[in-house]
């Protein structure tokens, strides 16, 4: 039965279709990716971060984007984090750890009344209000015709499905520690519940 769910939410541009590493995608949405191939849908639920690439081959590709790569600085990552809030104190969803990188979040979340899929969908659009709120938003210069700005987001998001104290446990220390492993502080957020 699951329990909990560990969830990365990608800025646009961190992980692509077709990054030789895998990725959670079945086809090319993107004109200007599909000369770098077809998607590389990977069946794994686990990390594939590890797993070795060619570096300037990713770097191409980011650089055939629409739009720049996203890379939050901390204003950003600290109104992304008000934004979490937010909704989790309207929700009342629970989340045991949370920690937002420069090009991703990850957050450890109870299993809630929403799907995953859903809850996902609602951070992000929590995280984007926060930031046009503040008026931190990475594309706040880029806007499209009718006014509206490109989504800071990737399409969708990746989950994995947490079914023992064990995994959760594992996943809560995998997220406490990312910012530290990365060459930054440790996060703390108000809105985390301790585990156990």
């Amino acid at each position: 039965m699951i329990l909990a769910y560990h969830l990365i939410i990608s800025a646009y541009g961190f992980w692509l279709p077709n990054d030789e590493r895998g990725s959670w995608s079945e086809f090319v949405r993107a004109y200007e990716l599909a000369q770098f191939g077809p998607a590389t849908k990977t069946t794994t639920r686990r990390s594939v971060a590890t797993h070795r690439f060619d570096y300037s081959r990713r770097e191409s590709m980011r650089a055939s984007l629409a739009h720049e790569s996203v890379c939050f600085n901390g204003n950003q990552a600290r109104a992304i984090a008000m934004g979490y809030s937010d909704y989790i104190k309207r929700s009342g969803l629970k989340v045991y750890a949370c920690a937002v990188m420069p090009d991703h979040a990850h957050l450890v979340i109870n299993r809630f009344r929403l799907p995953i899929e859903r809850i996902c969908e609602q951070l992000k659009g929590a995280a984007t209000a926060q930031l046009n709120r503040e008026n931190l938003h990475p594309f706040i210069d880029e806007p499209y015709n009718n006014g509206r700005l490109p989504t800071p987001w990737a399409r969708k998001g990746w989950w994995v499905y947490l079914d023992s104290d064990v995994d959760i446990q594992r996943s809560v220390k995998y997220v406490r520690d990312n910012p530290i492993r990365a060459g930054f502080n440790s996060q703390r957020w108000s809105f985390v519940t301790a585990y156990g």
